[in-house]
């Protein structure tokens, strides 16, 4: 979610009249008998999840508030003040968890959260439309823009310095240089 990149599919509502919600990650399977659940985590600021914390979870976005968290691996193991036992949240499941975008921190400059850059026109410095981005895929590596031509064909560009010159969220465009090499893919 944070540091230029992070996962999405659902970055959020797509009515202006109604809150963005953006990714924290994802409810797995119940943990023990006390209502903990373990959760895959899509945000490099796991901080967000504290106790007394409200998330919204699956699609309606039902508020919840954090009762607890815990590591168990790479896995936090969440309990939850309205769900006390592991048949309670035995229905969240594989099911997505949020919070609503305006109660998430602000980056340092330069850094985006994913449902930002979710949208943006991509331009080249020659002036030519590319499309715009459809995905972010996280490599390890580098980021990865997935950017929806028109074309029926998708594009991946390496969010790295040499191809990605500029992000201005406010006009609502990526300018891109173009290596050699790279569309020839």
């Amino acid at each position: 979610m944070t540091s230029n990149t992070s996962h999405n599919k659902s970055t959020g509502s797509s009515s202006k009249d109604e809150p963005v919600f953006v990714i924290l990650g994802k409810f797995r399977r119940p943990h023990g008998i006390r209502g903990e659940i373990r959760m895959s985590v899509f945000t490099d600021q796991p901080a967000l999840m504290e106790s007394g914390q409200t998330i919204y979870v699956g699609d309606r976005y039902q508020p919840f508030q954090i009762k607890n968290t815990r590591w168990a691996g790479d896995d936090l193991l969440v309990s939850l003040k309205e769900l006390p036992d592991r048949t309670a949240v035995e229905i969240f499941r594989n099911v997505m968890v949020y919070m609503k975008g305006e109660d998430v921190p602000e980056l340092p400059e330069g850094d985006y959260y994913i449902h930002q850059l979710v949208g943006l026109e991509v331009v080249t410095d020659q002036d030519q439309k590319l499309g715009r981005i459809k995905e972010i895929l996280l490599t390890g590596a580098n980021d990865v823009y997935l950017v929806e031509t028109g074309s029926g064909k998708d594009l991946l560009l390496p969010a790295i310095d040499q191809v990605v010159l500029e992000i201005n969220h406010a006009e609502g465009f990526v300018l891109v240089h173009i290596i050699p090499g790279l569309l020839d893919i």
